[in-house]
């Protein structure tokens, strides 16, 4: 017998997204074939093929102990998701002889199929960070008497969805805030911020209209401005290692002493980013809206609004449940009052035939749209899973707010105790 080489070995998943990546959710199957090309007769002892899961968290920080001594610790933990393994070809016979039981591939393609199912739980979606990452994968192993096995790994990327169609992530988010420069012998008035936006919960894609109310009496000309940030936290041997990352951002125009201004939904579009990341034990990722005033020379009026990215864009209905409470709560919230009016007696309604058969077509046209809403979350985990393939982003560890330097005036350092930097 002529014995070939292996040309090649390969893993192919069969559902594959409108990019042609292999995307899926907890309790999913994930099948596919894996394709062995061979050149000639070839003994092999077994293929397997093992699926994985994990979360995984590592970093490294170095302490000084003395004049010339250091030591470095290693912060590392794994949480496993997934753990699956088949064997395609042949049976595991440790105990037998090196030529018994062997299974002869001939010269071509050959393919064998493989399916398992995700598990039904709360899986951790698919993040690669700066200090951690859960990666889900296939890899296919081929064994044969006397030789190196070949090995090959293919990726697939997980979603554990968030719907943002619950009360929590449709309530209205706001606040405010004040900030004075100087005080007592300095003549500098306060700067006030007011921000609110429509709810907390978003998808990649959308855009955040962001209501804000900015007042400067201060004497200096300052900047309101307002950025998305991404937070990733890693938790390792009791500690907590925490990245933070510029998003997007957009900026008002100055805004000089004495003067205010008003954003009347000003929009700031959210990219494809990594969906939030809350139930892991060991990787969150979280988001927030800092809509804030940029002061020169002093430290920066922020204001704060947690978001949470989800998968599961926003519903028709939805949409206008909650468009109607947030022009309620932004009436309110900029101190205007609206009287109801009286709801009409029952005696004053009347409905046509053409009025009925338009409800009836509204009835029909709500299928339709429970369609396009499935087409619409299809849509959506496109755009989201090119975030798994986009350059990575600048990382910074250093605090986007640092701490103030103010400027004093001659009385306040004649006496230290007036000087808010001291």
């Amino acid at each position: 017998m002529v014995l070939g080489k292996v040309r090649g070995l390969a893993v192919y998943f069969d559902s594959l997204n409108e990019n042609n990546l292999p995307a899926f959710s907890g309790g999913d199957q994930v099948s596919g074939r894996v394709v062995v090309q061979v050149s000639g007769d070839v003994r092999v002892r077994s293929l397997e093929v093992t699926a994985r899961g994990v979360a995984k968290v590592r970093w490294t920080e170095s302490r000084n102990t003395g004049a010339n001594t250091a030591y470095t610790q290693n912060y590392t933990e794994e949480v496993e998701y997934l753990q699956h393994r088949d064997t395609l070809i042949g049976e595991d016979r440790e105990e037998e002889g090196p030529e018994e039981g062997l299974t002869v591939l001939h010269a071509g393609l050959h393919e064998f199929a493989f399916s398992f199912n995700l598990p039904q739980m709360a899986l951790a979606t698919s993040f690669e960070g700066k200090h951690g990452s859960v990666r889900y994968w296939v890899k296919a192993e081929l064994h044969r008497p006397w030789l190196l096995p070949v090995k090959v790994k293919k990726e697939f990327i997980v979603f554990e969805h968030i719907d943002i169609n619950t009360p929590l992530l449709l309530a209205p988010q706001a606040g405010s805030k004040e900030k004075t420069l100087c005080c007592w012998f300095c003549a500098s008035g306060p700067i006030s911020l007011s921000a609110k936006i429509e709810r907390k919960g978003y998808t990649p894609g959308e855009s955040i209209q962001i209501f804000a109310e900015v007042e400067n009496c201060s004497s200096r000309v300052v900047v309101p401005k307002a950025a998305l940030y991404q937070t990733q936290t890693f938790f390792a041997k009791g500690k907590g290692k925490q990245i933070q990352q510029l998003v997007s951002n957009l900026r008002g125009d100055p805004l000089p002493q004495g003067k205010s201004q008003s954003w009347e939904g000003k929009l700031l579009k959210i990219p494809p980013v990594s969906p939030s990341i809350l139930d892991c034990p060991i990787i969150r990722v979280e988001y927030a809206l800092v809509v804030y005033v940029d002061v020169p020379g002093g430290l920066n009026l922020s204001l704060s609004l947690p978001l949470v990215i989800g998968t599961i864009p926003l519903h028709a209905c939805s949409s206008r449940t909650s468009s109607i409470s947030s022009n309620c709560s932004t009436l309110s919230w900029l101190g205007l009052s609206e009287r109801p009016e009286a709801p009409p007696s029952y005696g004053d309604l009347s409905i046509s035939e053409s009025q009925r058969r338009e409800c009836l077509h509204g009835c029909e046209r709500s299928e339709d749209q429970d369609q396009d809403q499935d087409q619409d979350q299809e849509a959506l985990l496109t755009y989201i899973t090119e975030f798994r393939y986009l350059p990575p982003p600048l990382y910074s560890e250093v605090d986007p707010y640092p701490d103030p330097v103010e400027v004093c005036s001659a009385a306040d350092v004649r006496r230290p105790d007036t000087c808010p930097s001291r």
